[in-house]
């Protein structure tokens, strides 16, 4: 009996080791579906005229392989835009590159449910420059996850009066239409409350 456990024991190890690490950690993130960003950090502080005025959400679709597409839509001249970024895995866990490896994409899982940090370095103009995206499932205010995410950028030394938060674009109505914006907005009463110093942009409808 103790010969048989034993067997069983090793052949579900065996099994383990035979899969790969990158696949078990893409599951645990589960990181396919629809997310919403939820506040926006980067490491020099974007004019307000430069910022956008509107984010859509984020549509992850997993492929075969490990490697991750992300859809969103762009405002470009008052019309929606759909974009297509392909995130290649890495053999680092959670570890991504796009944009023919110009860019490193790391997914990082807060403690709070559903929460993640998309933290992505660049360069602009032969400058490095890093971004840090928090991303939810849903659009409801989760004061822990900000806690959570102003931790992280501190940890990554942003500057916490760089952390915005940008309105929710809802979809476009058709092709290349105008989009509809979210009702939901993070107030600035909402987050002085949680003595957030984060600053929040709240757009014109009308560009």
């Amino acid at each position: 009996m103790k010969m048989l456990l034993l067997t069983i024991g090793l052949s579900l190890v065996a099994a383990l080791l035979a899969q790969d690490p990158l696949d078990l950690v893409s599951e645990q993130l589960d990181l396919t579906g629809t997310w919403y960003v939820k506040a926006v950090v980067d490491t020099k502080e974007m004019p307000v005229e430069k910022r956008p005025d509107k984010v859509s959400p984020l549509m992850v679709t997993a492929l075969e392989g490990g490697d991750l597409v992300i859809t969103f839509t762009i405002m470009k001249k008052g019309q929606c835009h759909e974009k297509n970024i392909l995130l290649e895995k890495t053999e680092e866990p959670g570890k991504y590159r796009a944009l023919h490896c110009k860019k490193v994409v790391q997914v990082e899982e807060l403690p709070v449910k559903d929460h993640y940090v998309f933290y992505i370095e660049d360069q602009r103009r032969g400058r490095p420059f890093c971004l840090g995206k928090l991303i939810g499932r849903n659009l409801d205010v989760n004061f822990e996850a900000l806690k959570e995410f102003k931790k992280f950028t501190q940890s990554k030394g942003f500057l916490q009066e760089n952390i915005f938060i940008p309105a929710q674009m809802g979809k476009c109505t058709g092709s290349g239409g105008s989009p509809v914006l979210q009702e939901h907005q993070l107030s600035a009463q909402v987050l002085e409350q949680d003595k957030l110093q984060v600053k929040v942009w709240v757009p014109h409808c009308e560009r």
